[in-house]
């Protein structure tokens, strides 16, 4: 027998036992289940992880940890689950939901961040593991959260499946909440957009998640938004642009960004430190692997813990057919050219370094849903953003910047590249 839509939001309502105090979201409810899970070790080591990195020597109120934005992840998802039933109920459509698959989903949720190890964005071109398999491979093979999952009566693998898309499963109700999890309006960038707005003191990411969630609904099996709410996916394109250019690529934020990724690339390179030594890490142990491993490029781990970033002493819009740009793109020969750079301009070469952010897009998948039943893609139906306006905020924002501790002039600095 089908459980029904109203069985289906009771059974949500009521596992809801205990509750956590937020600063965005005031009382995130939990069953007391899921707060077993939140209480393992590798669920609480994020709590030792600060969400954005070293942003915090820019906005100093950026100290918000993984685990803040993991429980919020868990609200926004409880959120929509909620939404889309009462909307469910309305229309008397069935949603493709079970009472376990959505503590499934809950569980993902709360898990979606644990493969993160410290500064994992900033290391996103380095040839290390995706977060996602990391979290897979902790929540199958960790004994204790393992343990913790199935005494909850759910089956660790579906869990990883949500989060990992390169898990094998074929459950449709599975499969919509892998995409639910990682989408265009996602629990994710919902809280991270109005979490690191908030704790940075910047107005930009807030979106309206109520609005947002209550207009979310299914159509034919799959999720949709309803076109009155298609300012709210434009809002959170213009969050987006607006938070990469004034906090997550802030010229601060990617001098911090490009030190660590060359301090880490040298002692791989260097063989003095293995991939899998970073994964099991907190904040305070990264910044602890210079005294432990005597590490050749301690010297930029320690300036960026002690905010001594390098100044940006040349920038300039990216090109992708630019010289310099072909030259330094992949890792390898980005490092050999820093190094050559820094001979012409008679510094070490751990005192220049080169940053190109990582290609960014502005695209939004999600089905809108019109007055009249019928589906139509976001980019068919929205007057504002189109691939033209995606490669121009694309283009605003991605810089070739040089950074380094050496007072530099820029015309010092473009002799040495027209070498």
């Amino acid at each position: 027998m089908q459980t029904s839509n109203a069985q289906l939001l009771y059974s949500l309502y009521s596992e809801q036992q205990t509750s956590i105090r937020d600063p965005l979201w005031k009382d995130i409810q939990l069953s007391h289940s899921m707060k077993q899970i939140l209480l393992t070790p590798a669920v609480q080591k994020l709590g030792r992880i600060k969400q954005l990195g070293p942003t915090f020597h820019l906005y100093p109120g950026a100290v918000h940890t993984r685990l803040d934005h993991s429980l919020g992840v868990y609200h926004v998802s409880f959120l929509m689950l909620a939404s889309l039933l009462k909307q469910a109920m309305q229309t008397n459509e069935q949603v493709p939901f079970t009472k376990e698959g959505m503590r499934t989903f809950l569980c993902a949720s709360l898990l979606h961040d644990i493969g993160h190890f410290p500064f994992a964005h900033s290391l996103k071109e380095l040839a290390l593991q995706d977060h996602e398999h990391i979290a897979a491979s902790l929540i199958l093979e960790n004994d204790r959260l393992r343990a913790a999952i199935a005494k909850a009566q759910l089956d660790p693998y579906l869990v990883a499946a949500v989060i990992d898309d390169q898990l094998s499963c074929e459950q449709e109700e599975i499969l919509f909440y892998r995409r639910l999890l990682s989408g265009t309006l996602d629990p994710d960038k919902l809280d991270y957009l109005n979490r690191d707005a908030f704790f940075c003191g910047v107005p930009y990411g807030t979106q309206d998640v109520s609005y947002i969630t209550d207009k979310l609904t299914i159509h034919q099996g799959n999720l949709a938004l309803e076109e009155q709410a298609l300012g709210s996916v434009e809002h959170l394109l213009f969050s987006k642009y607006l938070m990469y250019r004034n906090v997550y690529w802030h010229r601060t934020t990617r001098s911090a960004t490009a030190m660590i990724k060359k301090a880490i690339l040298t002692d791989l390179g260097d063989g003095m430190l293995e991939p899998q030594e970073l994964y099991a890490l907190d904040d305070e142990q990264f910044f602890l692997l210079p005294e432990k491993k005597t590490l050749h490029a301690h010297a930029l781990l320690e300036a960026v813990r002690d905010n001594q970033l390098y100044r940006c002493v040349y920038e300039k819009p990216y090109e992708a057919e630019g010289v310099w740009e072909k030259q330094t793109n992949d890792l390898t020969n980005r490092s050999e050219t820093e190094t050559r750079l820094a001979e012409r301009l008679g510094i070490e070469s751990l005192q220049l370094v080169i940053d190109i952010p990582e290609p960014i897009g502005f695209e939004a998948d999600l089905p809108i849903l019109g007055e009249d039943g019928s589906l139509s893609s976001f980019s068919a139906l929205d007057q504002i953003f189109s691939y033209d306006i995606g490669r121009v905020f694309t283009k605003s924002l991605r810089k070739f910047r040089i950074f380094s501790p050496a007072f530099l002039s820029e015309t010092e600095i473009k002799a040495a590249l027209e070498f």
